[in-house]
């Protein structure tokens, strides 16, 4: 994954802020096109948070999936939603991975539910 624009971004739910950096690929750059943005993650499956976003990401050059690990941001394409994995998963088709939480990403694994976040870009 190429890190050399080097972008960070700031989660913050409630008190709480994680910072992650993005990897410099075509939906990555769209979806950082849409920050701020403020979302409400849902659980899915006990491994990951997912939400939709406001319009679809940009696929271009993606692979055609991808194994995640704790801490990844990917998109599922399929969907078009954002998915916050907290746990590791297997391969998926249409998972395209965006940026890697720096640290901290064990909060989305002790918040259950529904969880409200504001991501934006850290200039």
């Amino acid at each position: 994954m190429n890190t050399s624009t080097n972008k960070k971004i700031k989660i913050t739910i409630g008190e709480i802020i994680v910072t992650a950096t993005m990897y410099d690929n075509p939906t990555t750059r769209d979806f950082l096109s849409l920050l701020p943005l403020t979302l409400a993650l849902t659980d899915y499956n006990g491994t990951e948070k997912i939400s939709n976003l406001p319009k679809k990401l940009s696929t271009k050059d993606a692979p055609a999936g991808y194994k995640p690990s704790a801490g990844d941001i990917t998109l599922y394409a399929p969907w078009g939603n954002l998915a916050l994995f907290y746990r590791d998963f297997d391969y998926s088709s249409g998972l395209i991975v965006l940026g890697k939480i720096d640290s901290g990403m064990d909060v989305f694994k002790v918040l259950p539910g529904t969880v409200n976040v504001k991501m934006e870009l850290i200039q």
